[in-house]
């Protein structure tokens, strides 16, 4: 079977199926749960840290290069690069579509401070609520971008870890995707709950939040084509992905989950996701 098949097919299981895990699960959970969301965003967030800073970084470094000089000022300039892309491409969306949601005014956090607001769900039920069908539309796509700013560079993760694999049961390809799911399945709750609450039906809600994980693919295969044009490829996609990763979890994920529960709690769940990360890319 070739590569690229094969990342397609663990990439729609880890994207998915694993984001239509969580939904599932978020679809029967209560709709006042905002502990245990917070738990699960926390958990999700400690993973990818993991990640992040265990796996990304250390490859984009390449420490066996004569070169480390120039990959490390290489990775800083990546990480830079997808931190500032995620957040000036959410900060347009933001801009755009909270002023037209009602409680959000100037003295409303500038992080999301709910679930509707993390993936702009709470402004396709406004437009949903005034019955224009063609607002309602837009609304659905900006919310599908929403999504997809987190999916890409997940899926840009598992498509380069099979760069310059062997064969299709490559580790370090099957590794990530095994992390990113797991990743998902709490992604995949913050999607569905707040489309459920905000009125829609479960069975569609799960179909949505499935759906949602789509862009992993297509993150997958362009994280593989780019990484294997070379070294500085590889680091520079390594580095992107790992900056993007580190803006949506700091910048959305646990301020996310702090503003839902304001405890200790969610920094100790954070620390179980870092351990879970920790243990499936090392054993």
């Amino acid at each position: 079977m070739p590569v690229v098949v094969w990342i397609i097919i663990v990439t729609f299981i880890s994207g998915v199926l694993g984001t239509g895990l969580g939904g599932i699960i978020g679809g029967f959970a209560r709709r006042d749960s905002s502990k245990t969301v917070s738990l699960f965003l926390s958990f999700a967030g400690g993973v990818m840290l993991s990640i992040v800073c265990f796996d990304l970084i250390a490859d984009a470094l390449n420490p066996s290069s004569e070169n480390s000089l120039y990959f490390l000022f290489l990775t800083i300039f990546g990480l830079f690069v997808g931190y500032i892309t995620v957040f000036l491409l959410n900060r347009l969306i933001d801009k755009n579509t909270n002023r037209e949601v009602v409680h959000i005014d100037e003295n409303h956090p500038e992080t999301a401070d709910d679930l509707g607001e993390l993936i702009h769900s709470d402004h396709y039920s406004h437009h949903r609520e005034t019955g224009n069908w063609r607002e309602m539309f837009v609304a659905g796509i900006i919310m599908a971008c929403a999504i997809a700013l987190h999916n890409l560079p997940e899926g840009m993760v598992i498509g380069v870890s099979y760069t310059g694999a062997t064969g299709v049961m490559d580790r370090a390809g099957l590794v990530m995707a095994i992390v990113i799911g797991l990743h998902n399945i709490p992604e995949g709750m913050a999607v569905a709950v707040p489309l459920i609450s905000g009125g829609m039906s479960r069975t569609r809600a799960i179909l949505v939040t499935a759906l949602s994980g789509a862009p992993t693919i297509i993150g997958a295969l362009l994280g593989y084509a780019v990484g294997g044009l070379g070294p500085s490829s590889l680091c520079l996609s390594l580095s992107f992905a790992a900056g993007a990763m580190i803006y949506v979890v700091f910048g959305e994920l646990v301020p996310e989950a702090f503003l839902m529960w304001r405890s200790k709690k969610p920094a100790f769940a954070i620390l179980i996701g870092m351990v879970v990360g920790l243990i499936v890319i090392y054993v």
